[in-house]
């Protein structure tokens, strides 16, 4: 065997071929799958997760990106995670709260006071021990992304006013904070998975939906929707996580680099964020959008009251206290 092994080091040498260690292996490829295109905060999300990832580990993985649900909607892409046929996901957290319960405190309409608070309250106390709670679920997260505050579309009439939503059609997440805070609001709530929403509104099946500002500009809602409220009912995070067939191959060094990985990806996505919420405005009017500013946000917050008794119940009044009490 040794001579054998001789021989064809000593042929490939005399052919100019490089001679790579025996130890040399193939990156391992990482599927990484997300609702939105690649020019999407989910998209910028993705890319620096794998530059860094990938970096970090001298190649030894290599990302390979499945923008537009291309592996399934948000809840096909977590129970691929459990099942071990998909690596990484970026995901909303309105899938998410239908595996993970407690995730649902933080959709909530008007919990979060702006974007700052909402920041501190994830990347806090808070915000990490929520990330551990995943693990009991058959889920690794590694980070909290960002979509922004989530705002109102549709097609029937402006809306700045509870009683304008009464008997719309809205398509909301597979959420049960959202569902319950639209019908608390007169509106006609229908869960639907991201992949159907768009033809659903071309035909007519639903009046609108809601979704923060990076939505709306990278999926082109402005091609479908005539009205935007600019409600900022919801603060809307998204999840970097791993699936735990991936997560127990790797070594803590590797463990680190993904680790660290999402945190790039969800800064990522934020910097998008700030980008789109800054110049999404003008350019939704410009493909012309109407565009609804002065909604009375105290109107819908008096409204939701009845919800919020509920979501004390369900979560805890003491848990909604250290989420608006975080400085």
């Amino acid at each position: 065997m040794r001579i054998a092994s001789r021989r064809l080091l000593l042929a490939a040498a005399v052919a100019g071929l490089p001679i790579l260690p025996a130890f040399a292996q193939q990156a391992k490829e990482i599927k990484v799958g997300y609702a939105l295109a690649i020019n999407s905060h989910y998209g910028a999300a993705a890319q620096a997760w794998a530059d860094t990832v990938e970096k970090g580990t001298n190649g030894a993985f290599k990302f390979k990106q499945f923008p537009s649900s291309a592996l399934g909607g948000e809840r096909e892409l977590i129970e691929g995670l459990q099942l071990g046929t998909v690596e990484a996901v970026i995901v909303s957290t309105g899938a998410l709260s239908n595996f993970v319960p407690d995730v649902g405190v933080v959709d909530i309409p008007f919990l979060f006071r702006d974007t700052a608070h909402a920041r501190a309250v994830l990347d806090g106390p808070f915000g990490q021990d929520l990330l551990g709670k995943f693990k009991g679920r058959g889920l690794i997260a590694l980070a909290w992304g960002e979509q922004g505050f989530r705002h109102l579309t549709n097609n029937k009439h402006p809306v700045s006013t509870p009683a304008d939503l009464k008997g719309l059609k809205i398509r909301v997440t597979e959420n049960p904070v959202h569902i319950t805070a639209f019908r608390t609001l007169g509106a006609s709530p229908t869960p639907m998975s991201w992949p159907e929403v768009i033809g659903a509104l071309q035909q007519g099946t639903i009046d609108g939906q809601e979704n923060p500002m990076s939505v709306i500009v990278s999926a082109k809602l402005p091609q479908v929707q005539k009205y935007l409220s600019l409600t900022g009912h919801v603060y809307a995070p998204m999840a970097l996580i791993v699936s735990p067939n991936l997560w127990s191959s790797l070594t803590d060094a590797q463990k680190a680099s993904f680790t660290q990985g999402a945190k790039a990806g969800a800064a990522a996505s934020r910097k998008f964020v700030d980008d789109v919420e800054q110049k999404g405005l003008t350019d939704v009017k410009a493909a012309g959008m109407q565009v609804v500013e002065s909604v009375d946000k105290s109107a819908f917050q008096k409204a939701l009251e009845p919800a919020y008794k509920q979501y004390a119940t369900k979560f805890g009044q003491k848990t909604l206290d250290q989420i608006t009490g975080t400085k």
